[in-house]
């Protein structure tokens, strides 16, 4: 086995459900590759975003920080602070080239971004919102030197050539020097201008009508979604999934495409691959847009960790946050791990420790920053969420009054309690039944507790009108569960 330090590539999708995997339970075989690596590295099986939305998710993927930390709580060009160590900085320091490669989110403008707005990173070619200056055939990324460079071929295609041909590169003029190589596609993310899902040509028909998630297909369209919207559309659901499956095929070739480049150069096995997702979607079914909520369609991702030490590493059952990934591979690379960083290193689980295992969170936290503001917990029976009782489909301007990082927040709403057991697709709302009062009662505990743990003001609770049942109470010990 290599004693060389091991190369990092990260290959981030956008908006990729959990279910679009093999491993996963998707009966469409769309991921032969992703499905193979887990299987054969470490499958992260209940792996979730610490935020459903776009910006704030890289933010706290960048820095190992929630979203309270960082400060980055919206999509609005909110450039992450320079304060905080990032993942690039820290690899630096350890001797590594690092590059960032597709979309960012993270800086001022739509496409090039300035290189102090760049986390640290040497190596730049990227568009800071890709779904605004590319299309599924057309895409153009800026390099070290903000020179724009137009790229042939399907955008997935184009931006795996551009990362193969910088991994050749680097393994045949730098051999000695590890690198850590950030990826970012916009696939399987709607285009905007469209409100639509553009797989390769003859993609989408290959996926039309064969097989929907059964949330989706017990869900009908969010009653705030356009009207005249869903009438032309038939179904935005229905519509859009096969372009949807499409992309996620895609993706999956060209990561095949990335593993067969390291096998061929001699890499595969000393570089580790995290493929992940900053968000999930749940196609305007539960709200006007595809994210932004806390349901499991909205929070849950395809996680998967291969090469290095993650070898044979099994399947993860433990619950585990987005804001877990940086811990895990800074200490996979042999690197400290800064103490500013709020997640853990998934490693001590990977190799069987058995205090780690004992110490893990038995809880996932989601903060919800835009659209509504809200915080969610979920453990592995319920899923409990606090919301805004007065936003709704809020501009900046009216949801940004609400937040003040040093004072205290306005009241929030108890909301939804789904019981993931009985109801993994969270199609019955338990938050008014008095059955389930004991539940609700921990559930806010253990939310607030969450809360003050990363030093955020406490909100006051409005707790729900509640309507007798006569079914049987939910205990104590179930509460816990």
């Amino acid at each position: 086995m290599s004693t060389q330090r091991p190369n990092i590539i990260v290959f981030f999708t956008d908006q990729q459900r959990h279910d679009t995997t093999g491993v996963h339970g998707c009966p469409l075989g769309l991921t032969p590759n992703f499905d193979r690596l887990a299987r054969n590295g470490t499958d992260v099986h209940h792996s979730f975003t610490c935020q459903p939305v776009c910006g704030p998710a890289r933010a706290c993927l960048q820095t190992g920080t929630f979203a309270t930390t960082n400060r980055v709580v919206t999509n609005c060009h909110m450039p992450l602070s320079s304060d905080l160590p990032s993942l690039a900085r820290c690899f630096n320091d350890a001797g590594y080239h690092t590059g960032y490669f597709g979309k960012f989110h993270l800086g001022h403008t739509h496409g090039a971004v300035e290189e102090p707005d760049r986390a640290g990173y040497d190596e730049w070619f990227a568009s800071n919102l890709l779904e605004a200056t590319s299309d599924a055939y057309r895409t153009r990324l800026w390099d070290n030197d903000n020179q724009p460079h137009d790229l042939p071929g399907y955008r997935a295609d184009a931006l795996t050539d551009a990362l193969i041909r910088r991994v050749d590169n680097r393994v045949k003029n730098h051999p000695d020097q590890p690198f850590f190589y950030f990826t970012s596609y916009l696939e399987p993310h709607h285009q905007n201008h469209v409100d639509g899902y553009p797989a390769p040509d003859g993609y989408r028909q290959a996926y039309d009508g064969r097989w929907c998630p059964p949330d989706l297909a017990a869900l009908p369209t969010h009653p705030e979604v356009d009207e005249q919207l869903q009438a032309s559309t038939g179904g935005i659901t229905q519509a859009q999934l096969g372009g949807y499956f499409g992309m996620v095929k895609r993706l999956d070739e060209a990561l095949g495409r990335l593993c067969d480049a390291l096998k061929s150069l001699g890499q595969l096995d000393n570089t580790i691959i995290l493929f992940s997702s900053d968000h999930a979607c749940h196609f305007k079914t539960r709200n006007a847009e595809y994210k932004r909520s806390a349901h499991e369609s909205s929070i849950r991702v395809p996680t998967m960790l291969h090469g290095g030490p993650f070898t044979s590493g099994g399947r993860i059952q433990q619950l585990v946050s987005l804001v877990d990934l940086p811990a895990t591979l800074l200490d996979a690379a042999g690197i400290d791990i800064p103490e500013t960083f709020e997640g853990r290193s998934l490693l001590p689980l990977v190799n069987k420790n058995r205090q780690a295992t004992a110490d893990w969170p038995d809880h996932v936290y989601v903060q919800i920053s835009e659209m509504c503001w809200g915080r969610a917990l979920r453990t592995k029976r319920w899923k409990y969420i606090l919301r805004d009782p007065e936003l709704r489909n809020s501009d900046l301007k009216d949801w940004k009054e609400l937040i003040d990082f040093d004072g205290n927040h306005a009241t929030l709403l108890e909301a939804e309690l789904y019981d993931l057991q009985e109801d993994p697709h969270e199609l019955v709302n338990l938050i008014r039944l008095a059955s389930h009062t004991p539940v609700r009662k921990v559930m806010q505990k253990r939310l607030l507790d969450r809360m003050a743990s990363l030093n955020e003001p406490l909100p006051k609770i409005i707790e729900p009108d509640l309507q007798p049942e006569h079914q049987r109470a939910v205990t104590e010990q179930e509460a816990h569960a």
